[in-house]
């Protein structure tokens, strides 16, 4: 009888989408997973289900909670100068610098409309940031191109204009759309257009330094192209 009961209660947890959490916005909704602190920190997440799990980094305080990190730079401990291969799977580790993976996001971000949440910071202690109301990310046959609109100015300005509809490209897949390798010549993995206003995933630097133009961890519209950002990290959750 306890058996069945416990059965029962599983396929209805099932069934409302608690169990298992599919992204960190499922762990926010139901207490089975965190308790009323709703602590932010690691978590695993099942994009592709129950059978497979993934460790994710979950802000469960931001503006209402809910968002599972997607990137984050904090220290320049995790090269992101990588391949399309690691790009495509993830690296790093949940609760430092990491990726979470293109294709976990291509998961998570086409079941249901989402919005992107990008926060950073400078070497002198300023915040700003940038909102997306609509973001997604389109399978690896269509080179997991981006769709992001509906910008909300945090002070960041929008550096993510001119990336919309771009596929995703690597030193050893170059998907941009300028003659040159954009992620060679900028030393990252990213959106590039021609070449790009937001290179988030560019070598760590420290703050003013125009030695290599650009190759840091860039948002123009915020800090030009000679700012090395201290700080970034790129967020995302159902749309509210």
């Amino acid at each position: 009888m306890k058996l069945a009961v416990l059965l029962f209660l599983s396929s209805l947890l099932r069934d409302c989408g608690a169990w298992p959490p599919v992204d960190c916005n499922d762990i926010l909704e139901h207490n089975d997973y965190t308790d009323q602190s709703r602590r932010s920190g690691v978590y695993t997440i099942h994009p592709y289900g129950e059978k497979f799990g993934v460790q994710a980094y979950c802000d469960l305080t931001t503006a209402g909670g809910g968002w599972t990190v997607i990137q984050r730079r904090m220290d320049g401990t995790v090269n992101f100068y990588r391949p399309w291969s690691q790009y495509k799977t993830g690296f790093g580790e949940a609760d430092g610098e990491h990726w979470l993976g293109l294709e976990f996001i291509h998961m998570l971000s086409s079941r249901k409309p989402h919005e992107l949440l990008v926060e950073m910071e400078d070497f002198e202690g300023n915040n700003a940031s940038a909102r997306y109301s609509s973001f997604s990310v389109g399978s690896e046959c269509d080179g997991y191109k981006l769709q992001v609109s509906g910008f909300i100015d945090g002070g960041a300005g929008n550096s993510l204009l001119n990336h919309s509809d771009m596929k995703f490209s690597t030193f050893d897949n170059d998907q941009d759309t300028q003659s040159a390798n954009c992620a060679k010549k900028y030393l990252g993995g990213f959106w590039y257009n021609t070449c790009h206003s937001a290179n988030p995933n560019g070598i760590y630097r420290w703050g003013a330094d125009g030695t290599i133009f650009a190759a840091g961890i860039e948002w123009k519209t915020w800090k030009g192209y000679d700012y090395s950002l201290k700080a970034i990290s790129m967020k995302i959750r159902p749309a509210q």
